[in-house]
């Protein structure tokens, strides 16, 4: 990974870290409580309160143009990475730089559900600084994106969480964001829609925009990533050419769907031990 000099970063993630505080009823949850807030809550009938580590010292650079993928299994953090990206939460340790507000889909765009698609639509890329003639120009596009058919004259709350989705999607692009977050995006439409959303996130990243991109479907991670960060357990195992780390993931997969776990860890350690963060003045790592 090159020095942050030599590059033209979008998004800067320097050691993150983020610690949820949950009630666990599990008798293991005890041992992390000190002796005497155990006794007290056991004599109040309350569950322990324990710490969950979402993240790990997170430290990576992305560039501009680059279409970044994130995998890994359920609960490895992706989800929660994005969010601190997005602003939705502040991480527990450790910052994030941006060029611009991250538009994170669905969260940067606020859309009324009385109201019907197309008006939504207008609503929306108000709401993010357009004006009505600039509204108008990609009021089409952004029509053929959504794919709506005649429920785009439909109130939205009358749309299956599909339709919604892909109306989201539609008002998010509409600005050609710097940086683009898609959580699991493209998953609850149709082939059309995802051709359309994957010419429309090809025109964000030609425009030196840069996209992060969450997804469980590796077929979709190949064909439009420039480079792939595998999390597990909140850490990054690696990060590098796309090809390389979804194969090497896959692999990894496989190992636990046989039952192999003591072989999957070991496979996972090896993988994050070869594993360099970038390299920064006040890195620590």
């Amino acid at each position: 990974m090159p020095a942050i000099t030599d590059v033209r970063p979008a998004v800067v993630i320097d050691d993150v870290t983020m610690v949820y505080t949950v009630t666990s009823t599990g008798s293991d949850a005890e041992d992390q409580v000190s002796g005497p807030r155990r006794v007290l809550r056991k004599a109040l009938g309350r569950p322990p309160i324990v710490n969950n580590q979402a993240l790990t010292d997170v430290r990576l650079l992305i560039e501009q143009g680059e279409f970044v993928g994130f995998i890994g299994r359920n609960g490895s953090g992706k989800s929660t990475l994005m969010n601190i990206v997005a602003g939705q939460m502040n991480a527990t340790r450790g910052r994030v730089w941006a060029v611009d507000r991250p538009a994170k889909l669905g969260v940067n765009v606020a859309l009324v559900p009385a109201l019907s698609g197309d008006r939504n639509i207008r609503l929306g890329c108000l709401a993010q600084g357009m004006n009505p003639r600039q509204v108008d120009e990609v009021f089409d596009d952004l029509v053929e994106i959504a794919a709506l058919g005649k429920a785009l004259h439909w109130p939205m709350k009358a749309y299956s969480s599909g339709m919604a989705a892909r109306l989201r999607f539609a008002v998010a692009t509409a600005t050609n964001p710097h940086v683009l977050i898609l959580d699991e995006a493209l998953s609850t439409g149709d082939a059309q829609f995802q051709a359309r959303g994957q010419a429309r996130m090809h025109e964000i990243r030609e425009n030196a925009g840069c996209v992060l991109f969450v997804s469980h479907s590796m077929s979709e991670i190949r064909q439009l990533c420039t480079r792939v960060v595998w999390l597990d357990d909140g850490e990054v195992v690696m990060d590098g050419d796309t090809d390389e780390v979804v194969d090497r993931y896959d692999e990894y997969m496989k190992m636990l769907a046989a039952g192999n776990l003591l072989s999957a860890r070991s496979y996972r350690d090896e993988r994050a031990a070869e594993y360099q963060p970038p390299t920064w003045v006040g890195a620590h790592r």
